[in-house]
């Protein structure tokens, strides 16, 4: 086997762990310790690949869920994806809320940030592409930071409970107002039109 896939095999391990024990504690509670006997390793492997438990957290999420998303034809595929990421949701609801309990609204949303940005970035990329335009790097940010913001929110909202619409409602909205606005705003930006 080679070291990249020994390497991975450790890192699946060690995600596969943390997630156990996100089901039975708080994630305050679980120790680099406690991962590394259930694997069977010792720090110095922890630490090769991890700095701490939330590099780990941030890993294990990235690579169920968000990889998945950044594949996608998001131009395309919308309703796949937030379909995606619903039921991704749902399914991890137990250790979605072990890390929101842990880190709050806004550590959830730093965590998310990175990934959506990525994913958000992608998407405005593929529509610059298809209106053959490019917007300005500033620009181009602050559209990644508001839509960021306003999605992890809103994600955030459902799965605590405090948003009452429906998975197929958010779903229905959040097509509307990304398939329509993103485009509208690069128009009034660069002075195309939308096609």
């Amino acid at each position: 086997m080679k070291h990249s896939e020994a390497s991975l095999k450790t890192m699946q391990a060690m995600a596969a762990s943390l997630k156990r024990h996100m089901e039975n504690k708080p994630l305050s509670r679980i120790t680099i310790s406690e991962i590394c006997t259930d694997c069977g390793i010792n720090r110095k492997t922890f630490y090769y690949h991890f700095q701490d438990i939330y590099a780990l957290l941030r890993w294990m999420l990235d690579r169920e869920a968000v990889e998945i998303v950044k594949k996608s034809d998001l131009i395309n595929d919308y309703d796949e994806v937030l379909r995606f990421t619903f039921d991704y949701v749902k399914q991890n609801k137990l250790i979605i809320n072990c890390a929101y309990d842990a880190i709050g609204r806004e550590g959830m949303k730093l965590l998310l940030a990175p990934d959506l940005i990525g994913v958000i970035s992608k998407l405005i990329t593929e529509i610059e592409i298809r209106m053959d335009t490019v917007l300005d790097k500033s620009f181009k940010d602050f559209l990644c930071d508001f839509y960021t913001n306003a999605l992890s929110g809103m994600l955030i909202d459902w799965f605590q409970g405090t948003d009452a619409r429906s998975e197929d409602e958010m779903i229905e909205y959040l097509i509307l107002t990304v398939k329509s606005s993103i485009p509208n705003v690069i128009a009034k930006r660069t002075g195309k039109t939308v096609g």
